[in-house]
């Protein structure tokens, strides 16, 4: 397959968007959440990079990472940063599941 250059630029705008936080507004708790869930994401890009089929550690940190910045982007209605990182999540679970849970062969049971 190759390196997966979508999950490694999505894992380091997460990781970018926390020291943004913490740059801008001095938030400590933000800086943590991104650095955390950047450096899995890169370990999620890592492993679909070495073997396409082991996608499970990008496909749940991806999955909770939209659903809670999703939620909070639905209660403050501001795109950034939680809408944007929303859109970006969906995508990324967008192109996990059609690339790789999608791919993988059903068996048919004949008889």
């Amino acid at each position: 397959m190759g390196v997966d250059f979508f999950g490694f630029a999505y894992a380091a705008t997460v990781a970018a968007g926390g020291i943004m936080g913490y740059a801008k507004a001095g938030s400590i708790p933000s800086l943590g959440a991104g650095l955390i869930f950047g450096s899995i994401l890169g370990i999620g890009a890592y492993q679909i990079s070495k073997d396409p089929s082991n996608y499970q550690l990008m496909l749940g940190t991806t999955t909770v990472l939209g659903g809670l910045m999703g939620y909070r982007f639905y209660n403050s209605r501001k795109f950034m940063p939680a809408g944007i990182v929303f859109v970006l999540s969906v995508g990324m679970l967008a192109k996990i599941l059609t690339k790789h849970v999608g791919s993988s062969p059903v068996p048919i049971k004949s008889g």
